[in-house]
């Protein structure tokens, strides 16, 4: 016989652990007790020696879905003889150590009782269970017991309440159970808030496939839907959201709906279905821009697509169904999730408001990922994400990463974890601000994490860096981490990369040591420090920020510079695209008139875009890179000239040479593939230059750039295989993922 005790830490609390825990105990006829505290699950077990060793290997490799078994450690004890396994009352918190388990998309078991007409679920929007549902969207406080959630003002009915109570049902302590007898309810509301009579949910679906555009409340805040199909209802939701371009993505009704538009691998099904149910960025069909309205996803080769993950997706979406599915907000800002808000802010856009009566706490948008290298890869870190911590290589003290300016994020650390927060998005504005600092302080104190150190972007003008700064003082010390730095540290700190690795950070801007701006940067690079071996030459941006909006702006110089004042000459349909006052954007230019010098490989593809006539104007942040991709999509294409200095400068005049003067030997597609693979070639040769001097064979990839999976493939073709190449995979490699090597830079920098 054999007594022990076992501490269970990760995601452990409100994912049904404890009755697992219990029916695992049953299974192998283990005595004892379980219990939540303060730092996860604790566990007393007595049995023969065989089974203890069987129900310990139980608890990792049998645990709910929802469960994030990070740690089991065992300590033998003395045997009491005990009969029979319990659930006890959890103690009172000390510390809070528990984890927040992020909000998951519909079970198996409960979408089945949805759809049952015999279930007493039948048809209701708010079925759950310890394996799926809301979490941390609706919890208010820890440790996670009801009263502490949005569902604490409901209170369960005698049948939801034996559910509840019993050990053996798979809704023992699920906070938000609830059925259509005593848990929340959808209605249906004019533009005005007056109640739109009938069926809430038919008459939602009936609006939308009328060819109108519905507010729908659901996990994490309001999306806006509308007929995908229907070119009207699609480009009325763009006029009214003021969203010019950028692609909305689609909830498809079934897998059915979305493979008739969309390519989709076993690989990517898998990562559709997934208990995150993210956005799944797949290749278009060749019908699909025929199936959809024109304006869903226009001059994009991907599709958004995302599968019904709420119960009151399946009860309004037909299996034939595709609708937009985007957030509900104005352009640059947050996702509406309060009611009153929503029906302001909403009511010029939405024609009704499908809204319930359960609060959200807190706002989550969907996150977004495609598969890259046969891996999921991160665009956006969200619901089904957050706030589950990454694991550090080690512990330290507390941090408080403040992120960047767009696609912010922040991250706070607690020991060896990590708390990445939701996608807050692009610091624009007080609104987005006040919403940013009010989600560090509810992270702060569900976590209990009182920083001890403050890390931000070296940019003096980001309203993240402002934050810092004025949260910073003697007592609470400041690090101002470099942009490009933190990028190669966020690849190394999820992966526990503790050796210098060769860093390839590509993006559209950042500030530089030399207060220039960069963004095609090739580093020597550990979290603590870093050293800059070569970039991308400097190119002025004529006109400042305006030239990242108008790609146009440093196209021309670089027309200027390969032919000087006869550049009209040698482009004049190029020239005639242009404003009447193009040359003097040119003389001030050539003065250093508000031209800032840029090492971007962002800025690079937007200008091989306005090159090549893809795009002059980008409506959205990365547009002419998008449609450079796409163009490139099945073709050939080959390197390209391009040249490296004694400084170890990539200079790509040679490469804009060929783009412009061979495009009437060469088709656009071919040029557009060229100039990825020309890329790619660049960024091995650097990298095998730089692995001479060192001996270095890890290669770090991060930055907006590398959200191209076009040309991380090519890396990855050209890479010889005694390289090993390193990817973000946990945070996005935008600037989504910035604050995570803001704090492991921080980390590595402290003496604790």
């Amino acid at each position: 016989m054999r007594r022990v005790g076992l501490r269970v830490t990760g995601i452990v609390q409100g994912v049904g652990f404890r009755p697992f825990i219990y029916r695992l105990a049953e299974k192998h006829d283990v005595s004892g007790w379980v219990l939540n505290d303060d730092k996860g699950v604790y566990i007393e077990a007595e049995g023969q020696k065989s089974v203890i060793d069987d129900f310990i290997v139980g608890i990792r490799t049998e645990a709910p879905a929802m469960a994030v078994v990070e740690n089991v450690t065992v300590q033998e004890m003395m045997l009491r003889g005990e009969t029979g396994f319990a659930i006890h009352q959890s103690p009172a918190a000390k510390v809070r150590n528990a984890l927040v388990s992020p909000d998951i998309a519909i079970c198996e078991d409960c979408k089945r009782e949805v759809l049952d007409k015999t279930d007493r679920r039948f048809g209701y929007a708010f079925t759950n269970c310890t394996n799926c549902g809301p979490r941390y969207s609706i919890v208010k406080d820890v440790p996670y017991d009801r009263p502490k959630t949005t569902m604490g003002t409901f209170v369960m009915c005698a049948d939801c309440q034996s559910e509840y109570d019993n050990p053996m049902n798979r809704r023992f302590h699920a906070q938000p159970n609830a059925c259509a007898d005593c848990g929340p309810r959808y209605c249906l509301l004019d533009r005005t808030g007056n109640v739109i009579a009938g069926d809430p949910l038919k008459g939602a679906h009936a609006v939308i496939m009328q060819g109108g555009i519905a507010a729908v409340k659901g996990i994490g805040g309001y999306h806006l839907a509308c007929d995908a199909k229907n070119e009207d209802a699609v480009a009325a939701l763009r006029i009214r959201k003021f969203r010019e371009d950028k692609p909305f993505a689609v909830m498809c009704g079934s897998m059915l709906a979305a493979r008739s538009i969309c390519e989709i691998s076993a690989d990517e099904e898998k990562l559709l279905r997934s208990p995150i149910a993210p956005i799944v960025l797949l290749r278009k069909k060749t019908n699909c821009d025929r199936v959809l309205a024109a304006e869903v996803a226009p001059g994009n080769p991907c599709l958004g697509i995302m599968l019904p993950y709420a119960p009151v997706h399946y009860l309004l979406l037909a299996k034939e169904d595709v609708w937009v599915m985007t957030s509900a907000n104005r352009s640059e800002e947050p996702i509406a999730f309060r009611d009153d808000d929503a029906q302001k802010r909403l009511e010029t856009i939405a024609d009704v408001f499908l809204v319930h009566n359960r609060e959200i706490y807190s706002r989550v948008d969907d996150s977004v990922m495609r598969m890259v290298q046969g891996a999921p890869y991160l665009m956006r870190r969200s619901r089904g994400m957050a706030p589950a911590p990454i694991r550090l290589a080690k512990k330290s003290i507390s941090v408080l990463a403040c992120g960047a300016e767009m696609k912010n994020t922040f991250c706070l650390t607690k020991g060896s974890a990590a708390f990445v927060s939701e996608h807050i998005g692009d610091l624009a504005n007080q609104v987005t601000l006040r919403s940013y600092t009010g989600i560090i302080e509810h992270y702060k104190h569900l976590f209990e994490i009182k920083p001890q150190m403050i890390a931000c972007d070296m940019h003096p003008g980001y309203l993240s860096t402002q934050y810092a700064h004025d949260l910073a003082s003697a007592v609470l010390p400041l690090v101002a981490v470099q942009h490009h730095h933190a990028h190669i540290a966020s690849v190394l700190a999820e992966h526990g990369e503790m050796d210098k690795v060769i860093g390839v950070a590509f993006d559209g801007t950042g500030y530089g040591d030399d207060a220039c701006i960069w963004g095609g940067e090739f580093l020597f690079a550990d979290c603590k420090s870093y050293e800059r071996f070569g970039h991308f030459s400097y190119l002025p941006l004529p006109g400042g920020e305006k030239a990242a909006k108008e790609p146009w702006r440093q196209a021309l110089w670089v027309l200027y510079l390969l032919y000087g004042d006869d550049l009209a000459a040698h482009q004049p349909e190029f020239v005639h695209t242009l404003p009447k006052n193009w040359q003097l954007l040119v003389q001030a230019t050539k003065v250093g008139l508000n031209a800032p010098l840029s090492s971007s490989a962002g800025r690079l593809f937007d200008t091989a875009g306005s090159l090549l006539g893809i795009r002059n104007i980008n409506h959205y942040e990365g547009q002419s890179a998008i449609e450079l991709e796409r163009l490139a999509a099945g073709a050939l294409g080959d390197v390209l000239p391009y040249e490296i200095t004694e400084k170890s400068e990539i200079d790509f005049l040679p490469v804009f040479r060929v783009l412009v003067e061979n495009q009437t030997q060469r088709t656009r597609s071919e040029l557009a593939m060229s100039f990825h693979k020309t890329m790619a070639a660049a960024i091995v040769e650097m990298v095998q230059r730089m692995s001479r001097i060192t001996g270095i064979k890890k290669v770090a990839l991060s930055g907006g750039v590398f959200q191209n999976k076009t040309l991380i493939d090519c890396v990855a073709a050209r890479l010889p295989d005694e390289y090993s190449m390193l990817l973000n995979r946990k945070v996005p490699p935008n600037d989504g993922g910035l604050s995570l090597g803001q704090a492991a830079v921080a980390i590595a920098n402290t003496k604790v």
